[in-house]
């Protein structure tokens, strides 16, 4: 992926991120349940955000991110 992409996916992980937030912070009707889980949205768009953000520390580097665990 390029620089672009990897932007791309990022900033639009993070407006994903800040929507379910926003959305999971507005009241609801006692006793109606909500169609989406908004949490889970939320934990999925930070997960890839943090990748990204990892794929962007390698791509600004030159070099991939090598693990402390495995050799």
């Amino acid at each position: 992926m390029s620089l672009a992409v990897t932007l791309a996916i990022l900033l639009a992980a993070l407006a994903v991120a800040a929507l379910a937030n926003y959305r999971e912070r507005q009241p609801r009707e006692v006793g109606k349940v909500p169609l989406v889980s908004y949490s889970a949205i939320q934990i999925v768009a930070v997960v890839v955000a943090i990748l990204m953000l990892a794929h962007l520390v390698s791509l600004l580097m030159g070099s991939p991110l090598k693990s402390r665990f495995l050799g």
